[in-house]
């Protein structure tokens, strides 16, 4: 019956989203008013409720500084510092034999040391059963870019499951992640947030990249199967203290050990299973663990699976937003040959970030016109439990059946 259920939400979703659509049509496609009524404000402007939270289209009152690896909301003329280039060379401020020192880690017969490990134009791979063979692309970056191109594989992980501060590529659709780089290469694609500096790396290399690396990126990860589970989901009053680096939460240290726990308070902290193994050693092995609010899972499930539809006294109550699965199948695994892409078991910063650059504009592809609408009601306490939900679910559920054309 549960299954059913989900059925009859989504041709109700699936009906929803012609309306939408219908919707974004009529109202943003059309000649823009020369004035308003009184006291009418604009649907596209974010209304700010204290002066200086909106700049460039931008409101930061609500912004999901966990997600983005902030404490604090950016000033007025922050923006991100470029991020250093790939280097083949030990560090000087380190102790080069600890640096040239062979690193091994458990289930692989690979030895690396950490000079290796860093070196992003030349990626490294600790389990090569997991992917098809790296090609140029993936292992050393766009040609055009010479020794100082990364590698998709560096940021991203050969296998393709990314981390917290970017994009989980492995499983995409061919057109979804063609769209994507297209995006980023045309400025239809960027940060809410400006100190972010690895998005402005991804346009960079997106704009490096020729069409056929892209295709070959595209194909690389698009044919990688995913796994059950990348990151355990926890619900808990309660989360580790952490510190940000790289954008990236770490365990707060204190003396040498963890720092102790911390009331969770409204945010999600995704940090690694093992510090030293995702850190130190970048091993595609080890997962992660986010730490969501209790309670958090379940609110999710009800955004997601039906948007929030309630039926009283028989008639339909429309919810604050579209049954995910609507587009992105029952199992939130995609639709088979769908240009959609799968969002089960994906990092809820990563999943949190994006649904709040939709939400603030930054995210203008030609499929994000009707996801605005989709994401425009929902709250911070929404983002935080639809990207719980979302994270928690396996990867490797069945995709949904594309519909059947018939006469």
């Amino acid at each position: 019956m549960k299954r059913l259920g989900y059925v009859l939400v989504l041709i109700v979703g699936v009906v929803l989203g012609h309306v939408v659509t219908r919707y974004y049509d009529d109202t943003y496609r059309r000649p823009a008013q020369t004035a308003l009524a009184p006291g009418q404000k604009s649907p596209a402007q974010p209304v700010p409720t204290v002066p200086g939270q909106v700049r460039d289209g931008v409101n930061y009152e609500h912004e999901p500084l966990w997600a983005y690896g902030f404490i604090d909301q950016p000033k007025p003329g922050d923006k991100a510092q470029p991020q250093a280039p790939p280097t083949n060379k030990p560090r000087p401020n380190q102790d080069l034999d600890e640096q040239m020192r062979p690193r091994k880690v458990e289930g692989s017969t690979a030895e690396y040391n950490l000079v290796q490990i860093r070196d992003l134009h030349n990626v490294i791979d600790w389990f090569p059963i997991d992917h098809p063979k790296m090609t140029p692309i993936i292992q050393h970056g766009p040609a055009s870019q010479g020794d100082i191109g990364r590698g998709c594989g560096g940021c991203h992980l050969p296998n393709g499951r990314g981390r917290p501060e970017n994009a989980p590529p492995a499983g995409l659709p061919v057109a979804y992640f063609i769209r994507q780089i297209e995006d980023f290469r045309h400025g239809l694609r960027y940060t809410a947030d400006p100190r972010k500096p690895n998005t402005n790396t991804m346009i960079d290399l997106a704009k490096a990249m020729s069409d056929a690396e892209i295709k070959e990126a595209a194909e690389y990860f698009a044919s990688i199967k995913p796994i059950e589970h990348w990151i355990r989901v926890v619900e808990s009053p309660m989360s580790p203290k952490v510190r940000y680096v790289g954008n990236l939460a770490q365990t707060a240290k204190e003396g040498g050990k963890p720092a102790g726990m911390e009331p969770i308070a409204g945010r999600i902290i995704e940090l690694s299973e093992d510090e030293e193994q995702n850190e130190t050693l970048r091993n595609p092995h080890s997962g992660w663990v986010a730490y969501v609010p209790p309670g958090s899972i379940r609110k999710g499930e009800d955004l997601v699976t039906t948007g929030g539809m309630k039926i009283v006294g028989g008639k339909i109550v429309q919810g604050k937003t579209t049954a995910c699965g609507t587009c992105h199948g029952l199992n939130l695994t995609g639709v088979v040959g769908a240009d959609v892409p799968p969002i089960a078991g994906r990092s809820p910063s990563y999943l949190a970030r994006q649904l709040w650059d939709i939400q603030q504009g930054t995210r203008n592809g030609s499929q994000a016109q009707l996801m605005k609408l989709i994401v425009a009601n929902l709250t911070p306490e929404d983002l935080i439990a639809i990207a719980a939900y979302v994270a928690s679910r396996p990867q490797n559920a069945p995709q949904t059946a594309a519909p059947v054309a018939t006469n």
